[in-house]
């Protein structure tokens, strides 16, 4: 491409290599960087990929994004172990692993590379053995971000066995309907290392998922949730939590509970460390709740917006 263009099939200058199937065709878009070491995979039948490995991947790899084809059919090709470990092997340095609808219950988490930081899992199948306390502890010894967006075989064990990634410090919990307030309150008891926690579209509520937090997890320094079951006594007992730098709520705003501006206010300003307060979904951008809020917390960045349109395409 010349100066200033984008290469053809890339949908961002920054992600290093973009492979997809168009018409039947595969198109590869070298743009590798020293900088910027990305690969996308898209619905890549496992034969090419191997060829993608032998040929592409190396050293100079860090993130790679794949999809799977989870809901073709019994005969659709699949993510193997030797795959995954070959990608260890080819690919040393990959720190950032995202999967995408992508059946993994044949696939131990043993067989992914040791070398990951961060892995993300949106609509993919595992199975029940895949994150038990039974499992090596010393598997991903590295691992310091987990996203689990759509699994929905993940529950109450699972969590728990999450405990064995020591390094682990962000962790992310998306639409995990199995996931119980009882299990929610016995898993964060021993993961209270972590720093950042998500819940979102979760069928738990606010209130029960801000009480297990303040009951465990001291350290945390951003909180992003869904304000289902949110009232004000429930934000309240985030009141005095020594390192809470930054905390998101979410809507759609459904339940009469939910706290008004001047309740949430009150809340902040009992959070010492609190810098960042964003209130996304619920309908106050450029409303009176928006005005309370930055008038009287001059010492946070308040940001209140509405919901992003929700991309339909899962690589975006």
């Amino acid at each position: 491409p010349g100066e200033g263009q984008k290469p053809r099939g890339a949908l961002e200058p920054h992600w290093g290599f973009f492979v997809s199937r168009q018409a039947g065709a595969l198109e590869c878009s070298p743009y590798l960087s020293p900088c910027h070491p990305h690969l996308w995979l898209l619905q890549m039948r496992p034969k090419v990929m191997w060829h993608l490995l032998r040929r592409y991947m190396a050293s100079r790899l860090h993130s790679l994004r794949m999809g799977g084809y989870l809901f073709s059919g019994s005969q659709a090709p699949q993510l193997s172990p030797a795959l995954m470990r070959a990608l260890g092997q080819k690919c040393p340095n990959l720190k950032r692993l995202c999967l995408h609808v992508a059946d993994l219950s044949m696939v131990p988490i043993t067989s992914l590379p040791c070398t990951l930081r961060t892995l993300e899992l949106h609509s993919c199948e595992i199975s029940m053995a895949w994150l038990l306390k039974e499992q090596d502890p010393t598997v991903l010894p590295l691992l310091e971000c987990i996203v689990l967006d759509r699994v929905p075989a993940f529950r109450d064990e699972h969590l728990q066995g999450l405990t064995r990634f020591r390094a682990l410090r962000s962790l992310v919990l998306g639409g995990t309907y199995r996931v119980t307030e009882t299990g929610l309150d016995a898993g964060l008891q021993e993961l209270s290392y972590l720093q950042r926690l998500e819940v979102l579209g979760c069928t738990l509520s606010a209130d029960s998922t801000l009480l297990a937090i303040s009951r465990h997890l001291r350290d945390v320094r951003k909180i992003r949730l869904t304000v289902r079951g949110l009232s004000a006594p429930g934000l309240s007992v985030l009141e005095g939590m020594p390192a809470l730098e930054s905390l998101c709520l979410l809507g759609p705003l459904i339940t009469p509970e939910m706290p008004s501006p001047a309740e949430i206010l009150s809340s902040c300003l009992a959070m010492p460390k609190l810098r960042v307060l964003e209130l996304q979904g619920l309908g106050w951008e450029g409303q009176e709740a928006e005005r309370i809020l930055c008038r009287g917390l001059p010492h946070c960045m308040v940001i209140v917006r509405a919901c992003p349109k929700e991309s339909m395409d899962w690589w975006m």
